[in-house]
């Protein structure tokens, strides 16, 4: 049974907070799209002072990590699964 659902806004804000890290900028400073691909999956693009960064699954699941970790007190090694779901967007399950 899932513990915890992330909504849409909830991913983006933890990959803000993580590219915000890695670039040494303020997470208002980034701007983030997710997207999903048939083929090659659920990704990211972060736009940073006009520059673009693409973030793959792996990366996308780091952030989460950071975020459930250091924002939702939750053990940042619980099982994360994206999923794309009809009505809330992209989402992810949270074990």
């Amino acid at each position: 049974m899932e513990k915890l659902i992330l909504s849409e806004q909830d991913i983006i804000n933890a990959i803000c907070v993580y590219t915000a890290r890695k670039k040494q900028v303020k997470p208002e400073e980034v701007e983030v799209e997710l997207m999903y691909d048939d083929d090659t999956g659920f990704s990211a693009e972060a736009f940073v002072t006009g520059r673009k960064q693409v973030l793959v699954t792996g990366n996308i699941i780091e952030a989460l990590r950071l975020w459930l970790d250091e924002f939702l007190n939750e053990d940042p090694f619980a099982g994360i699964k994206l999923e794309l779901d009809d009505e809330a967007g992209i989402i992810a399950r949270i074990r």
